[in-house]
This record gives structure tokens, sequence and C-alpha cells, in this order.
């Protein structure tokens, strides 16, 4: 069956292409406040360590309410928890500007780590939403165009915040990133959104949370092919973290001839174009479904390998180390559309919600304690920058070939 064109689909999707519009908008605020955040901690403290603390306090914030937040999107109108999430990161991003010094830094945890619990809350609704407006031929173009389109906005809004935190300053940064989120909260409002919800959910919320955030780890477990599939993502950030969350950044602040904020964005901008290239490369030519499996494990140690080269040539030529990053998110970039595309093909509307927010438990508690690890390492001269890339590669290498030979759902002499 022929795949629908990704400009096809945006013609002829109208409550798609609003679900799209408002993700990008507001992804792309979103890193005009992350480049800001990098370059007022690093200014302020010279620390690596703490630099790799709020990716780590991000993703923390990001997964301790996801076993909430999918119950939530599986009983509640998922519009809604998209577009109320939205209106309170307004106001989150707004109260950046109260940060004046080295005597703020912390608020910048807390207040990061509060739009992360909101945003997994968006994240989760949304993917759980995907299938309930497209349908099942389209998914994999639908699914490739948003993880494109999110990496657009990566590298577009990170490469300009940090033009804009260079020229204007870091209040114009998360200005900027308050109004992407009020756009996308009304192009959200007229947005409708079929969906089913399952008798189990209609009772009392707090008295069944526990016992229906269960069902969703039951849903997993029971599906030996589900459970390998929701670690997927996790196993490219067990050292993911490390390399793209902390090493990456102090490359970027020792850029000879860049400011400190436009050497984030660089790097960032780098990151951003490989992750969107996997996912269409990956719909043009990976089309055996039966075979992602495997292959998902394999892109995890070809993005690895690609990091490896990293630390290799680093300080060697910039131009090198930048396509360098983009070949290793290209196939990161892949892996995870793969891997959504499966996961929402195989479980069903009134659980998909709570599914999808413990494949984002498991990610973001690997990315935690991947960017935590590396930046202590890092901090206290464990080893160097160059070191780091290196030792944290190996363990992605590693991590994705475990991946690929743990096959708990393969008949036996077969290879899934």
């Amino acid at each position: 069956m022929k795949q629908i064109g990704y400009i096809e689909l945006l013609r002829t999707n109208a409550p798609f292409r609003r679900l799209w519009a408002a993700s990008v908008i507001s992804m792309l605020g979103e890193w005009f406040n992350t480049i800001a955040l990098f370059l007022i901690i690093y200014e302020n403290t010279k620390s690596e360590f703490l630099l790799g603390l709020l990716f780590t306090i991000r993703m923390l914030c990001f997964a301790v309410f996801q076993p909430f937040g999918g119950l939530l999107a599986d009983r509640y109108n998922r519009k809604s928890i998209m577009v109320w999430t939205n209106w309170a990161q307004v106001i989150l991003a707004l109260s950046f500007l109260l940060i004046r010094g080295a005597e703020d830094i912390v608020w910048i945890y807390v207040l990061t780590g509060s739009m992360m619990i909101l945003h997994g809350m968006y994240v989760t609704a949304e993917r759980a939403a995907l299938p309930n407006i497209v349908p099942e031929k389209d998914l994999a173009t639908a699914n490739a165009l948003d993880a494109a389109s999110w990496s657009t906005a990566l590298c577009t809004g990170a490469m300009l915040g940090g033009v804009v935190v260079e020229l204007q300053g870091t209040d114009a940064a998360f200005i900027i990133d308050a109004f992407t989120f009020a756009i996308s909260a009304i192009l959200l409002r007229k947005l409708t959104i079929p969906q089913t919800v399952g008798d189990d959910l209609k009772g009392p919320l707090f008295s069944t949370t526990f016992k229906n955030i269960r069902k969703g780890w039951t849903r997993i477990f029971g599906e030996k092919r589900l459970l390998r599939i929701v670690f997927a993502k996790s196993s490219w950030n067990v050292a993911g973290g490390g390399l793209a969350g902390v090493f990456l950044l102090v490359a970027g602040s020792n850029i000879d001839g860049f400011g400190m904020a436009l050497g984030f964005g660089i790097f960032f901008f780098a990151r951003g174009i490989g992750t969107g290239i996997g996912p269409i490369v990956s719909r043009r030519f990976f089309l055996d479904e039966e075979r992602w499996p495997v292959l998902i494990g394999l892109l995890v140690s070809l993005s690895g390998a690609f990091y490896f080269l990293v630390g290799w040539t680093l300080g060697f030529n910039l131009y090198l180390t930048v396509v360098l990053v983009v070949l290793a998110h290209s196939a990161s970039g892949a892996n995870w559309v793969l891997s959504t595309i499966l996961t929402q093909q195989w479980v069903e509307d009134e659980i998909r919600g709570r599914v999808f927010s413990m494949d984002m438990l498991m990610m973001s508690i690997a990315f935690s304690i991947s960017s935590a690890v590396a930046g202590y390492l890092l901090e206290n001269e464990f080893f160097n920058l160059q070191q780091g890339f290196i030792i944290f590669s190996l363990i992605m290498m590693v991590s994705g070939l475990f991946f690929t030979l743990w096959r708990p759902d393969a008949v036996k002499g077969t290879l899934q």
C-alpha cells in the first residue's frame, strides 16, 4: 500500500494539521528557553555538574508524573489536557523573568521541573491521541513528520535561541517561550479528538488510581513484544543523557570564536537536524515492520558508533564534529519513531496513554541517571571531555547490542 505524502497528509487531515502546528510552535519556544537556562547556569556557576543537573531535574520531573499523567490521558479529554498544560506553562515561562543572579539558580530547577511535569502530560496525551485522528495506514507518515518537525523546532529554536540570547539577553528568550505556548493553546482549542474511555476508568479518580495505573503495567508485561519495545528509547538514553545532555553542551561552551550561547546552539542545531533526518529515512527505506524490533537495537549501536567518532575527532575540526553529531542523532531519531509507531499500532485506545507513560517514564529515568553521573564524573575529573564521549559511546553500543539480542517474543530459530 502506497504511503501518503507529508504535504498531502497536512492538506487532507485538518485535525492532524492543527495538532502538528500547535506542537511545533510550542517546541520552538521551548528551545529558546533551554539555551537561556544553560547560559545562566554556566555563567554563574562554571559547573558541569549543575549543567547536567538541569537535564536530570527536567527528565526526572518529566518521569515522576508519567504514570498518573498517562492515567489522566486515558480518563479525561486529551485535547483539554494539552490546552491547559500550555496555558500553565505560559505563566511558568514568564516566571523566569524574576531570576536575576546566582542566588536565584535554585528557582531555575524548580520552575523548569514544574514545566517538565506539564510537558510530560502534554506529550503523553498527544502520543495517545495521534492514532485517533490519523488512520493506521498513515501513522508512519504522521510520526515521521512529527519527529522531523520536533527536530526542526529543536535545531531552529536552539540556533535562534543562541542568537537571541547573545544579542538581546535571556529575558527575550523567556518572553518568546511564553508567547509560543499561548499560540499553541489557541490553536488546539478548536481541535476535536475522538476518544474511547474504558469502563474501568469511570469510577472515582483517587480510589481507583493505583489499580488503573497497574493495568498499564499489566498490559505491557502481558505481551512480550510490547515489553521489549517499551525499552527501545531507554536503551539509547542510558548513555544518551551523558552524551547529549552534558558532554555536547560542554563541548559547545568551548568553541573558539563563538559566544557560549551560540556554541550551545550549534550542537543542538546539529542534534535537531539529525533527529529530523532519521525518521524521514526510516519511513522511506525501512518498510518491513517485522524487522523493526531488531533494527531498533542496531540503530542504538550505530548512534553510539558515531558518538565514538565524535570523541576521537573532538577539537580536530568543528565541521566534522557537527556532521558526526547529525549522523548519531539520525540513528536515534529513527529508533524513536519506529518504536513509537509500533506502540501506537499494538495498544488499544483506552489504555494507550498509560502504556506511553511507562515508555516515557523509563526513558526519562535512564536519561536522568546518565546525565547526572556524566556531569559528576566530568566535574570531578574522573575523565576529560574526550574520554567521556568515548566511554559513554561504548556504553551506548553495548546497550544497543543487548536490545538486539534480547528477544523475549522470538520464535525459536528466528531473529525478530
